[in-house]
Formats: C-alpha cells, sequence, structure tokens
C-alpha cells in the first residue's frame, strides 16, 4: 500500500514537472513567433521626379479631395493645356506636378471650400528618346526617370547584324551635336559604367 501511494506520487510529480515544461516551451514558443519578421529597409525612389515638367502627350491624374466628380485622369494636349470641370482649360505644360495642383488650387477656391489638390504624372510621353538602326523596335521611345543606355537597349532589341560594340549616342550639347562611343559587350559586364549613360530628352542611339 505504501509502495502504492509513494508510486503515485511519483506519477503526480512528474506530470506535473511535464506540465511545467510544455508551459514554458509554449510561452518561449509564442514570444519568438509573436515578433515581426522585419522587412528589409531598402528607400524607395519616387516613379517621377519631383522636379519634373510636365508636357504635351502627358497623362495625369488630377485627384480633389472629397470631389470624385473633378477627379478624373486626362491627357495634356498639343497645346500644354487640360480640360477640367468647372475650370475648363488649365495650362499644364511647363509646370512641375506640384506647380499645377496649387494653380488648380487656387482656381477651385471660387467654387469649392479648402480645396486640396493631388496631381499625379501616370504617363510621361513628352519626353522622347530615339533609337536607330539595328534594333528590332527602332524609332521614338518614352523616357523614363533616370533611363540608362542600356535599359533603352534592351527595349529595342538588336538585329543579328548589329555592331553592338560600336553604338553610338548622339545628344544636342550647347548648340552641337556631341558623339559618344557605347560599347554594349563592355557596359553589360559591368565594366566601364560611365559610359552606361543617363539619357536626356532628345537624345538619339544610333546601332550601326
Amino acid at each position: 500500500m505504501k509502495w502504492g501511494i509513494k508510486l503515485l506520487g511519483l506519477l503526480l510529480l512528474a506530470l506535473m514537472a511535464a506540465g511545467a515544461w510544455a508551459q514554458d516551451d509554449s510561452a518561449s514558443y509564442d514570444e519568438e513567433s509573436s515578433k515581426p519578421a522585419k522587412a528589409p529597409e531598402i528607400p524607395l525612389k519616387p516613379v517621377v521626379p519631383s522636379d519634373y515638367v510636365i508636357g504635351p502627350d502627358d497623362t495625369l491624374h488630377i485627384s480633389v479631395w472629397k470631389e470624385p466628380d473633378m477627379s478624373a485622369t486626362l491627357p495634356v494636349r498639343p497645346d500644354g493645356k487640360i480640360s477640367i470641370p468647372l475650370l475648363d482649360d488649365v495650362q499644364a505644360a511647363g509646370l512641375t506636378p506640384v506647380q499645377l495642383g496649387n494653380s488648380i488650387r487656387d482656381k477651385l477656391k471660387k467654387y469649392v471650400a479648402d480645396p486640396r489638390v493631388t496631381v499625379v504624372v501616370t504617363g510621361m510621353n513628352s519626353q522622347r528618346i530615339y533609337v536607330l538602326g539595328e534594333v528590332q523596335h527602332s524609332g521614338a521611345m518614352s523616357l523614363l526617370p533616370n533611363m540608362t543606355m542600356l535599359q533603352a537597349l534592351s527595349s529595342a532589341g538588336f538585329t543579328q547584324f548589329a555592331k553592338i560594340k560600336d553604338i553610338y549616342l548622339l545628344r544636342m550639347q550647347d548648340g552641337q551635336q556631341v558623339k559618344a562611343r557605347f560599347n554594349y559587350k563592355e557596359a553589360v559586364k559591368g565594366r566601364d559604367e560611365q559610359q552606361n549613360y543617363v539619357l536626356k530628352p532628345g537624345d538619339t542611339i544610333v546601332v550601326p
């Protein structure tokens, strides 16, 4: 009988110890799993530079806070203007998105109390470059922010006859046309990164 009581006591102690261990382990697991995974901190660059100057053929999204009827996505006409309800024609070309937003806000004050206007460039079609020669897609190409030679050529593609070591860039600089050589084979390998020029509006890339 005494042995039975002792055995029962030992079993109870063992069960209590196992329960305490399981509880501690569960708490430790919950504490670790409850911590959110840290996302890598990568600074995001804006799609459109803040100093971007709007031009004809660009596409804009105009948003007026609490005025959905006045919010719209619309193109900049060849005359550089856009049409907005209540305001009719508004000059957009030659202004930055912030400047255009301020202009629309000031004009809307006659009709809307405390208007808050946001302008976003959704299509940059006024700034173009040109790719000519032995490429699969020749002609005008929309210039994206910080677009490089490699990026433009990757969009244009090469024909089988392209001399990719003898590509050159034509650019108007101080009223004169400047010619700069570009060796695609070297650039794509990461060599001589300085020749992977950042393109400007009106640049022409020639692939012989």
